[in-house]
């Protein structure tokens, strides 16, 4: 029997994106779930993320950081496998996330993209091979007009990488949004620069910066679909795997 797969904000342009995935991966597209009234043509609309975990083997959760909390109870209270590409989580929702993955299989990524989950992995040998006193590491990002959290969840996930190579944790040397007279760098520090503009997918850049030279990494997304894609792949990765917080390192077999 065909995996069934269910999508949370089945109405906004990644919605959109992953109804044509499911449907080209073999995979069965229960329906959605969103605040909008018409769902995409051909999509049953549920009233809820509860009513869509009950009819699918596998959710697909691309909101917004406000229904992290709830969704993660309602998910865990469904016994169904979550896929969560949501960005911008707090403390408190990261923390509900991970309680729910005691109970079901949860897929959480900052970013689906298999080119950009080798970034990460690069990035985390880059921290671990490169010494913070020698070589200052900065973030660079770019995203369109309408996004709304800074850095991105995949500037932070470059960070956490770095950070986790040099043994350290991001929270004790993150610095972002500098203004003004903020005097000279701090050593080992991991800056962060955020841009916004246009229609930009995804730009991000790693600096890793010393007085004899300086090594970037670039991963330019042109077409969100290279995160609807991952997310597809993800799910059916997932399925009949047991309750665990896992990540895009694990579905790629990079974990």
């Amino acid at each position: 029997m065909a995996l069934r797969i269910g999508i949370a904000g089945v109405t906004g342009r990644m919605g959109q994106l992953l109804v044509e995935e499911v449907r080209a991966s073999g995979a069965e597209l229960v329906g959605g779930a969103s605040r909008a009234k018409a769902a995409p043509q051909g999509v049953s609309l549920f009233p809820d993320i509860a009513a869509l975990a009950a009819a699918s083997d596998v959710v697909i959760d691309f909101t917004n950081a406000a229904t992290a909390r709830p969704y993660a109870a309602a998910m865990a209270e469904s016994g169904k496998a979550w896929i969560l590409g949501t960005s911008g989580l707090s403390e408190a929702d990261e923390a509900a996330v991970a309680e729910a993955a005691r109970s079901i299989p949860v897929v959480h990524a900052s970013n689906f993209s298999a080119g950009v989950n080798l970034v990460l992995a690069l990035a985390e040998r880059m921290g671990a091979a490169l010494p913070a006193e020698a070589y200052d590491a900065e973030i660079m990002e770019m995203h369109h007009r309408q996004k709304v959290d800074a850095p991105s969840g995949t500037a932070v996930g470059m960070g956490r990488a770095v950070a986790k190579g040099r043994g350290v944790a991001l929270s004790d040397v993150m610095e972002s949004g500098r203004h003004g007279h903020t005097g000279a760098r701090k050593t080992g520090g991991i800056g962060f620069a955020a841009l916004r503009g246009g229609q930009v997918v995804g730009e991000h850049t790693l600096i890793f910066a010393a007085a004899t030279e300086h090594i970037a990494l670039t991963h330019r997304a042109f077409d969100r679909r290279a995160f609807a894609t991952g997310a597809v792949r993800a799910a059916l990765w997932v399925a009949g795997k047991p309750a665990r917080l896992y990540s895009m390192m694990d579905v790629l077999g990079m974990a």
